[in-house]
């Protein structure tokens, strides 16, 4: 008889289990965080007429950086709660998510070492 094995565990998912925090709500928490917004769209809108434009016009800013669009996924989080290997951005997505979560329930945020 073949037995499965079993999840490893990983600091991610452990931190998850201390914490008591529910997997559905760090992806709730990511939808809300990465949506794209206006003031996101009309940033994206300004670094393609700025790549057109060849010549720097003067006094101009250096627009901000937007929100990535792209929240966790249930795959994501499965991968990170699993111990594989999961990309730079995906796991910043995944803290941001995580710290939000402890924001809202008063307990202090966790450093990205700390979690991967």
């Amino acid at each position: 008889m073949v037995r499965p094995k079993p999840l490893m565990s990983s600091k991610f998912s452990e931190i998850l289990e201390k914490n008591k925090i529910d997997p559905r709500r760090l992806i709730a928490a990511s939808r809300e965080i990465e949506r794209l917004r206006p003031e996101d769209r009309k940033i994206r809108l300004a670094r393609r007429r700025a790549k057109g434009s060849e010549a720097p016009t003067e006094g101009a800013e250096k627009p901000g950086k937007p929100r990535s669009g792209r929240p966790v996924t249930p795959q994501l989080l499965e991968a990170a709660r699993a111990g594989k290997p999961v990309s730079g951005p995906a796991k910043s997505r995944l803290l941001r998510a995580l710290n939000r979560v402890l924001e809202q329930k008063k307990q202090e945020k966790v450093d990205l070492r700390a979690v991967f």
